[in-house]
C-alpha cells in the first residue's frame, strides 16, 4: 500500500506556479530538461524535506507538468509522503549505487535521462553544487547532450517570495523570537551554556502561535566571554557568571523556511564598549529599515549601513546581511544570491527576505551581535522578527 500524503505546506497551485517560473527561464535558455541537486531548490519545487543523506535529484522537463524526483530507494516513501507530486513521479534507485567507488545516484539520473529521450537534448545542470568528478560523469555519459551550467537558476527565482511563503516566514520568525526570549529567561550565573542551549532548542521546537517547528532545527550559536569575538560556534560546557557577555544567534524553522535572529546579553551592567558597539549596530539596522524599498540596490543600503556604524567610531568588514529563506544543505539558512555588501548591485523587489545582520567581531575576544529577519514591502520594509531590539541586561 502506498503511503498517504502528509499535510502540504502549500497548495498544488503554488508549486505549479514556481515550476512555471523555472520552465520560463529554461525556455529562455533553450533547455529541455533541468537537473536540480540543491536541497533548498528541491524543497522549493516539491515540498520534500527528507534529510538528503544520499543523492537526491529533481529533473524538471519543459514538457511535463510535474517534475521527477530521483532518490535512494529507502527514501522514496518519505519523499512521496512529503512532496506534492503523484507517487509515479518519485523514483527510488537501487542500493547497488550507494557507497560504491565507481557508481552512485548520478548514474540513476543519467539512466533516467536516456529512458525519457532527452540524452541528446539541451540539459541544464547545477554544476556549482557538484564535485568535478560528478560533472565529468554527466559530460562523459551524455556525449550527445548540450550541458548548460544552470547554477543559481532556481535560487534567483525563489529569492522573491510569494505571499504564501511570507506567511510561513512570519511563523518561522515567531519561533526565532521565542528562542531569543527563552535565552533571556535562562541565561543566569551558575547555568551551563549547554543547559541554556537545551532550553533555547526546546523553544525553537515547542511552537508559538502559528505552529511548532516543522522539519529541520538549526542549533543555536552561543559564544560567551571570552569568546564573543568568535562567530559561528556552538555552546560549550562553560558556566555563566557575573560580568559575562553572551552573543547568540538562533533560528525558527517552518517547513524548512528559516528566520534568523541575533541578540547580545550581559549578566550585570555591560562594559562601555559593548554598549557603544551595540548602539552603533542598532543605528545601522534602523538606517536600513528607514531606507529599504523596492528599486534600491543592495549596495546603496550597505553603504548607508556602513556609514552609520562608522559615525559611531567602529569599522565593519563583513557584509550587512544576505537573502534568507529555505534551508540549504551546506549554506544553512543563506540563500546564495543577494547580499547587503558594497559591490552587490542586486535591485530590491517586493517580497525579498533578508537576514539584516550586524554582527561585528572587532577582536578575537570581542564582538557584539544584533540582527533582524526582514521583508521588502511595496513601500518599505517589514521586520518579521519582533523580539526587543536591545542589549539584554540580566
Amino acid at each position: 500500500m502506498a503511503i498517504a500524503k502528509a499535510p502540504q505546506a502549500f497548495p498544488r497551485t503554488e508549486y505549479l506556479r514556481r515550476l512555471a517560473a523555472v520552465k520560463s527561464e529554461m525556455a529562455r535558455r533553450e533547455i529541455d530538461a533541468l537537473i536540480i541537486l540543491s536541497w533548498g531548490n528541491i524543497t522549493y519545487l516539491t515540498g520534500n524535506v527528507t534529510r538528503m543523506l544520499a543523492l537526491h535529484a529533481l529533473v524538471v522537463s519543459i514538457q511535463d507538468e510535474e517534475p521527477t524526483l530521483i532518490v535512494r530507494k529507502m527514501c522514496a516513501p518519505g519523499a512521496a509522503h512529503q512532496s506534492f507530486m503523484v507517487r509515479e513521479k518519485i523514483i527510488g534507485y537501487s542500493e547497488s549505487l550507494v557507497g560504491k567507488a565507481n557508481a552512485d545516484g548520478y548514474d540513476a539520473v543519467i539512466e533516467f535521462l536516456h529512458d525519457v529521450g532527452v540524452a541528446r537534448a539541451a540539459i541544464g545542470l547545477e554544476q556549482g553544487n557538484l564535485m568535478a568528478p560528478a560533472v565529468n560523469k554527466f559530460i562523459g555519459k551524455l556525449p550527445q547532450a548540450r550541458i548548460v551550467d544552470c547554477t543559481r537558476l532556481v535560487d534567483w527565482i525563489r529569492c522573491v517570495k510569494s505571499d504564501l511563503e511570507i506567511a510561513v516566514m512570519r511563523e518561522a520568525a515567531a519561533l526565532a523570537d521565542a528562542a531569543v526570549m527563552r535565552a533571556r529567561d535562562v541565561i543566569r550565573p551558575g547555568v551551563r551554556e549547554a543547559d541554556a542551549a537545551v532550553e533555547v532548542m526546546a523553544a525553537q521546537v515547542n511552537g508559538v502561535k502559528g505552529g511548532p517547528a516543522a522539519t529541520g532545527l538549526r542549533p543555536p550559536l552561543i559564544s560567551s566571554t571570552p569568546r564573543t569575538g568568535t562567530p559561528h560556534i556552538l555552546w560549550s560546557e562553560s558556566v555563566f557568571s557575573d560580568g559575562m557577555q553572551i552573543n547568540s544567534e538562533v533560528s525558527g524553522n517552518r517547513y524548512n523556511y528559516l528566520a534568523a535572529l541575533m541578540r547580545t546579553f550581559s549578566i550585570g551592567a555591560p562594559a562601555d564598549r559593548v554598549r557603544r558597539l551595540h548602539d552603533a549596530q542598532v543605528a545601522a539596522i534602523e538606517t536600513a529599515l528607514d531606507l529599504i524599498r523596492p528599486g534600491l540596490t543592495c549596495s546603496e543600503v550597505a553603504h548607508a549601513m556602513y556609514s552609520a556604524i562608522e559615525k559611531h567610531g567602529f569599522p565593519k568588514e563583513s557584509r550587512c546581511g544576505y537573502s534568507i529563506g529555505i534551508e540549504n544543505q551546506f549554506t544553512a539558512w543563506i540563500e546564495p544570491t543577494a547580499s547587503f555588501g558594497r559591490e552587490d548591485m542586486t535591485v530590491l523587489q517586493t517580497n525579498m527576505t533578508f537576514h539584516l545582520m550586524l554582527g561585528n567581531w572587532i577582536e578575537e575576544e570581542f564582538g557584539v551581535t544584533v540582527s533582524e529577519t526582514i521583508r521588502v514591502t511595496d513601500t518599505g520594509v517589514e521586520a518579521l522578527t519582533r523580539a526587543p531590539r536591545e542589549l539584554f541586561v540580566l
